[in-house]
């Protein structure tokens, strides 16, 4: 085990790290004072742990990772026992119950068919704006469908790690991805186009 302290630099690790870290918080939690609580929580963590850097990642991957162990609890804390209860679900799959006509082999109904979004044009202004409606339609969505999907695809993990963290079958992620894709389609629908 590698612990020699010179390939750390704590003095150094709020004006090197900082901006790249809460950067990095951010997108996953898009909450401005909890995303800084973490980064500074994160700091402190590894102040903690300076002496178990092994030296085998850099000091910026080391530090992501804790973060972003931070952030998984902070993805159990908000979805645990939620799962039954919360009303945010219960909205959230009343507003996808329509989307399939049931007596017609599970087509799309009209009204609710996929439409393109015209984001296909490269103008920075129009990224921006959707950007902005994108951020607004994933916090309408219930706390563990948010981790789930920020967690699948944003993060990349795979299914197996996302499971064992946010304590969810298999059979219930694929439901969760799938509510989760057809809320922000309809509400992408209704805000963008």
């Amino acid at each position: 085990m590698i612990t020699e302290n010179y390939l750390l630099n704590p003095h150094q690790w709020v004006v090197i790290h900082a901006d790249y870290l809460y950067a990095y918080a951010i997108l996953r939690i898009n909450d401005e004072e909890q995303a800084k609580d973490l980064v500074q929580e994160t700091f402190l963590a590894a102040l903690e742990k300076v002496n178990s850097f092994e030296g085998k990642s850099s000091e910026r991957t080391w530090l992501t990772a804790i973060l972003r162990n931070k952030i998984v609890d902070v993805y159990r804390k908000k979805s645990s026992g939620l799962i039954n209860i919360n009303t945010d679900v219960n909205k959230a799959e009343q507003e996808v119950t329509d989307f399939f006509d049931h007596d017609n082999g599970h087509h799309w109904k009209e009204e609710h068919a996929p439409k393109t979004f015209g984001i296909d044009n490269h103008d920075p202004l129009m990224s921006k704006e959707f950007n902005q409606i994108l951020q607004k339609c994933l916090q309408k969505l219930p706390a563990l469908w948010l981790s789930v999907f920020t967690m699948k695809h944003i993060d990349d993990q795979t299914t197996d790690i996302i499971c064992t963290e946010l304590k969810v079958t298999a059979a219930n992620f694929w439901v969760i991805i799938h509510r989760t894709k057809l809320n922000l389609r309809a509400c992408l629908q209704k805000n963008w186009i």
